[in-house]
């Protein structure tokens, strides 16, 4: 029989394009992929891949087998899916994946909160830039801010959560120096791949048309910070920052609403269930945070 793992590394030399993408995607070394592919090959009687100067190419034999591999694929991860559906312990792991902002400025001393209480479930908290995928297993539960519910995936099982909302900052130090009259000029924070949003006015600020760019929130935050201008944040971040003050004259802007999201069989597994029932009702509680409504206003 074909060894499953050995199909596993020929889906990603035939979707990374490279031995080294593949290795990198499965956290493995380059001698360790060759060895794979080579017993798929031995096994099947055939050669599944051209190297080329630009990478690795499916050869005709392996562009039938991709088509097999793909559906296996998909039979392991139903199984998979099913099999931890059905697991009611509170022992075992958890990953759950969501933006860095809401995970270090929100829902930190929540998800410490729910470790304490169920000391064996081991938590993967997953923040980075790109959201798991849960269809695939990447992650077991999603904290997404979705604007309409209509975008995301029929398959996912979503528990509603509040609006959340966001304003444009600059630091407390800047504004003051601003209205006595300071000469420096205030420049629009943006996080690269975003830039300035359409429905961000600037009030009573001026800035230049010299935007300073970051490649993510954290320096974001620390460059408003610092006072090198004003940008935009979530209410969540900025209300709670005292460093920072909202920028006169200009309005609040709703992201989206927050959703907890798990996938098929996943939903049922008590650990699932205790963990998405645990931060629905800390998410609740924020309710006035994320809405821009903790704070006084002038």
């Amino acid at each position: 029989m074909i060894d499953w793992d050995d199909v596993r590394y020929f889906l990603a030399v035939a979707r990374g394009g490279s031995v080294r993408a593949a290795a990198e995607h499965l956290d493995v070394n380059h001698a360790t992929v060759l060895r794979r592919i080579a017993q798929l090959e031995e096994r099947l009687g055939v050669q599944m891949f051209e190297k080329l100067p630009s990478g690795y190419r499916l050869t005709a034999a392996g562009e039938e087998v991709i088509e097999f591999a793909d559906q296996m694929e998909a039979s392991s991860r139903q199984l998979e899916t099913r099999v931890f559906g059905r697991d009611q312990s509170v022992r075992g792991r958890l990953r759950v994946t969501l933006a860095p902002p809401m995970a270090t400025h929100l829902l930190m001393p929540d998800f410490a909160d729910f470790v304490r209480l169920h000391q064996d479930i081991e938590i993967d908290i997953l923040s980075f830039g790109e959201l798991a995928n849960l269809t695939n297993r990447e992650a077991d539960v999603a904290i997404r801010v979705v604007y309409d519910r209509k975008t995301l995936p029929l398959n996912l099982h979503g528990v509603k959560g509040p609006e959340l909302f966001g304003a444009v900052y600059m630091s407390r130090d800047r504004l003051a120096a601003c209205r006595a009259g300071a000469p420096h000029p205030i420049r629009w924070i943006v996080i690269s791949a975003h830039g300035i949003p359409d429905w961000a006015s600037e009030g009573e600020v001026r800035t230049t048309g010299v935007p300073f760019r970051t490649s993510d929130s954290a320096a974001q935050i620390a460059a408003v910070r610092q006072g090198l201008g004003i940008t935009t944040l979530p209410c969540f971040v900025g209300d709670a920052d005292p460093l920072l003050v909202r920028v006169p004259g200009t309005d609040l802007h709703m992201y989206g609403t927050v959703w907890l999201l798990t996938q098929g069989e996943t939903r049922k597994t008590k650990r699932v269930r205790l963990f998405t029932e645990f931060v629905s009702r800390r998410l609740a509680a924020y309710a006035p945070l994320l809405a821009g409504l903790s704070v006084s206003r002038d």
